[in-house]
């Protein structure tokens, strides 16, 4: 692709801190990311790098600058070779594995680096920032293999792919080619970076990985909470439920602020829904949804303090102070403030995959579904007999949810002792990030099925009782559905439909409650 056009909105690093919908903008091309054009941010990037620069020429020691990396820190670097030093750091790290990043992934990994960066306490120089600017701007992805950080020293490895790509090595995905990143950076104009000192450090001693993969997992998780409550709306009418369940003095009585608005966004779907006369109490699947999507609700604003203070902090070490003009040994670069919201954050979303797993066990069941066809089949008559509904769905969703309840083992209990015993107490905030997103791709996938269990129960129960009713809202979403999925009568394969819906998931395609 090429570079993104002015037409599109600016997002201006350096001038107000970060918000996750931000990087999510970047990683989708939304928006385009780009430097402060104010004088006082290229004059605080410049002296950090300018005192870094003065100390050294003073024969100050600065770790990873004149000494080597981790355990070697106690090794010290011949003058004449510092310059090299930062080229080797991102050349040995060059031992990733697993899949690469997709697009979005990587774009949101260079925003999250170049907000850390743009904080002014790197010490790196204002031709860095442009380098991962202009990387944003004409859509030069680095290779970036998912495995091989422990989320502390940061996410060395993976982000040795970046460093490398700035420098014309290793390989890039540019206007939908693979291709070295020499070649892309000559056709847009750009000569390889030569590292300065510390700069190195700077780009892969740092979080933005597990930091940029967080943003996308909650902006998913934030949709999918939304979409349960709309669908558990949905299954409320097609199982002939009680709205009254989501009564608004009774959610009073026990006042958790998210719980309190999924349970108002119930009540306006069902508004004008008559309560069935099956049971005076629904099963808990339905009953209780509000406490269970609710948990997520009331999470996030917790999460996204943690993701937004990672995203707009300088995490990498050592940090240079440009106005107290000191070198600040430390630890920024663990990544257990993410490692929690992730492992978190993976746990509400299964148990949504969980809620809604339920549901359709008991929309399927003509025990419990209070009048409608075994497997929510369409089909009517003789060939009623050879027509199996959601028989065979309501199974992959049983496994989809198996495995995202699996998944929910939190990672940063597992610290390992690495690299000579210098690493011994790690986050593993990157694998939880790359966890909570696999929960998440398990938990959409449930809910695409319970799009086309939705529109099917509630057809079949407008026929069987033809005055049932819908609030506008979630009528006009089952519309939408019903151009794309047909009424099931005949049995037909749905993975076509589903990897539709999960497209349309994905997109946010329906736009739901705003409170």
């Amino acid at each position: 692709m090429s570079m993104l056009s002015t037409e599109i909105p600016a997002l201006t690093f350096g001038d107000v801190p970060l918000r996750i919908e931000d990087v999510v903008a970047i990683a989708k091309r939304h928006c385009r990311g780009v430097l402060s054009p104010a004088p006082e941010f290229r004059t605080r990037i410049t002296r950090g790098a300018d005192f870094l620069d003065r100390l050294l020429r003073e024969d100050g020691v600065v770790y990873g600058v004149t000494t080597g990396y981790g355990d070697s820190c106690t090794v010290e670097i011949p003058a004449d070779l510092l310059t090299e030093l930062p080229h080797h750091l991102f050349t040995y790290h060059g031992c990733g594995l697993g899949r690469f990043l997709d697009a979005e992934e990587t774009r949101a990994v260079l925003a999250a680096r170049l907000a850390s960066l743009s904080v002014g306490m790197s010490g790196v120089s204002f031709a860095l920032l442009q380098g991962l600017e202009a990387l944003l701007a004409h859509d030069i992805l680095p290779l970036i293999p998912a495995e091989g950080s422990v989320g502390a020293s940061g996410d060395l490895t993976p982000l040795s792919y970046v460093a490398a790509v700035l420098c014309g090595k290793r390989e890039v995905i540019h206007q939908g080619v693979k291709k070295s990143a020499a070649t892309a950076l000559a056709e847009i104009g750009r000569a390889p970076l030569q590292l300065r000192p510390k700069e190195g450090l700077a780009i892969m001693n740092g979080t933005a990985v597990m930091t940029a993969l967080a943003c996308l997992a909650f902006d998913r998780a934030d949709y999918l909470c939304r979409l349960s409550t709309r669908l558990t709306a949905l299954n409320v009418v097609a199982i002939a439920g009680n709205p009254h369940h989501f009564d608004a003095t009774l959610f009073a009585a026990k006042p958790h602020p998210g719980q309190t608005r999924v349970a108002a966004r119930l009540r306006t779907d069902l508004a004008g829904c008559a309560a069935g006369d099956k049971r005076l109490q629904d099963r808990y699947s339905l009953r209780c949804a509000p406490h269970v999507i609710g948990v997520l609700e009331d999470a996030l604003p917790f999460f996204r303090q943690l993701i937004e203070t990672e995203l707009n902090s300088a995490n990498d070490n050592p940090l240079v102070d440009p106005d107290g003009e000191q070198i600040l040994h430390g630890g920024h670069f663990y990544g257990g403030h993410i490692a929690l919201a992730m492992d978190t954050l993976k746990n509400a979303v299964a148990n949504l995959a969980d809620l809604l797993d339920r549901q359709l066990a008991l929309l399927v069941d003509a025990r419990f579904n209070n009048g409608l066809p075994s497997n929510l089949s369409g089909a009517v008559g003789p060939r009623a007999a050879i027509n199996h509904g959601l028989k065979a769905l309501q199974i992959s969703v049983s496994a989809w949810t198996a495995e995202a309840l699996k998944q929910t083992m939190p990672a940063s209990v597992f610290s390992r002792s690495t690299e000579c015993h210098n690493q011994d107490k790690v986050s593993m905030g990157t694998i939880a990030a790359r966890d909570c997103l696999r929960v998440i791709e398990l938990a959409e996938q449930v809910a695409a099925a319970m799009l086309i269990a939705a529109r099917q129960g509630v057809a079949l129960r407008q026929q069987i009782a033809p005055q049932t009713t819908l609030a506008l809202a979630p009528s006009a979403m089952l519309e939408d559905l019903a151009v794309q999925l047909p009424l099931l009568a005949e049995d037909r394969a749905l993975d076509g439909e589903l990897r539709q819906l999960m497209e349309a998931i994905r997109a946010q395609r329906w736009s739901l409650y705003v409170d």
